[in-house]
């Protein structure tokens, strides 16, 4: 345990940035099941491409609030768009 009075603080301050980042990351893993259940179980082209407008928000925010590097957030977003663009191609070429 910290015994300094500056290092009580950084570990104040640690488990404070602790808490916020996990509910960003949260957030985010929500957003991007959100994606996979509208493919997978519902296999709605709507709903798909309205998570992923929810999505992409959601990720950039937590890229910006520093519990994402800014190009693991973008490659998370450029993944679920060309997932999700994939999925509505398949199931044009299929109607």
């Amino acid at each position: 345990m910290a015994n300094h009075k500056s290092a009580l603080k950084r570990n104040r301050q640690s488990i404070i940035r602790r808490d916020r980042n996990r509910a960003n990351r949260t957030k985010v893993k929500t957003a991007v099941k959100k994606i996979d259940t509208a493919i997978e179980v519902e296999g709605s082209v709507e709903k798909a491409q309205e998570a992923l407008v929810a999505a992409v928000p959601v990720i950039e925010r937590a890229a910006v609030k520093g519990a994402f590097h800014k190009k693991t957030a973008s490659r998370k977003i450029s993944r679920l768009t060309r997932k999700v663009n994939s999925f509505a191609g398949s199931k044009e070429t299929a109607a």
